[in-house]
């Protein structure tokens, strides 16, 4: 792939459910902490909802009836319990750490932007070590504005130097979608993350691929 023959120089890439196969593994922890913290009761579904935005958004979407400064102390005190303790992080997606390897080599310039706060994410890096040294900027949603507020994508686009029609946004739900076409960045969908593909199409996505693992052969095509 040359680089006079490609449409794109950044990709912009969303974490959960889009790298990383982590949407069973983000409802369980936080239906532990509902149970541990006596909180009132949700479905698996409402949670997985939240999967994409930054921990305010979601709180207030999950608890509307609770004071969402409150209720993020709480929370933020019962993770805290658990600090030093092992966490279970969620693994990559099949083929997205060899397709990320094949597009970061074709000279594209790769980066993150992510509902997960900061430390979340270095987490998941050291995790998954191997592919840190391919990006090469990141946002989170608690160190600038939560999606779908484009905030990150442009201040990724600032950092990199990079106009926004030569970037693409890849995720797997509508708020990746709505935040790219909020500054005409174009989007890719991903259909193996939380939101069905309909939902992500009617956000302004303007095409839909199975996985990460299938971008290398959707950009040559």
């Amino acid at each position: 792939m040359t680089s006079a023959a490609r449409r794109f120089d950044l990709l912009i890439f969303d974490w959960d459910g889009t790298l990383s196969d982590s949407e069973s593994l983000i409802v369980r922890s936080m239906q532990a902490a509902i149970t541990d913290l006596g909180l009132p009761p949700r479905s698996d579904s409402a949670i997985g909802e939240l999967i994409g935005l930054g921990m305010t958004d979601g709180m207030q979407k999950l608890y509307p009836e609770i004071d969402t400064g409150e209720l993020i102390k709480l929370l933020m005190g019962y993770r805290a319990t658990f600090a030093g303790k092992p966490h279970n992080e969620a693994p990559l997606f099949t083929g997205t750490e060899q397709a990320l390897v094949e597009l970061a080599q074709s000279g594209l310039t790769l980066a993150v932007a992510t509902g997960k706060p900061r430390p979340g994410l270095e987490r998941s890096f050291k995790s998954h070590a191997s592919i840190r040294s391919l990006f090469a900027a990141t946002r989170t949603a608690d160190e600038t504005a939560n999606k779908p507020d484009p905030l990150m994508l442009s201040e990724l686009l600032d950092e990199l130097r990079v106009p926004v029609e030569r970037a693409l946004m890849i995720g797997d739900t509508e708020y990746d979608a709505a935040m790219a076409r909020a500054i005409g960045m174009p989007m890719l969908g991903v259909t193996c993350g939380v939101h069905a593909p309909q939902r992500i199409l009617a956000a302004g996505a303007m095409a839909l691929i199975e996985s990460v693992a299938d971008l290398p052969r959707w950009l040559r095509g």
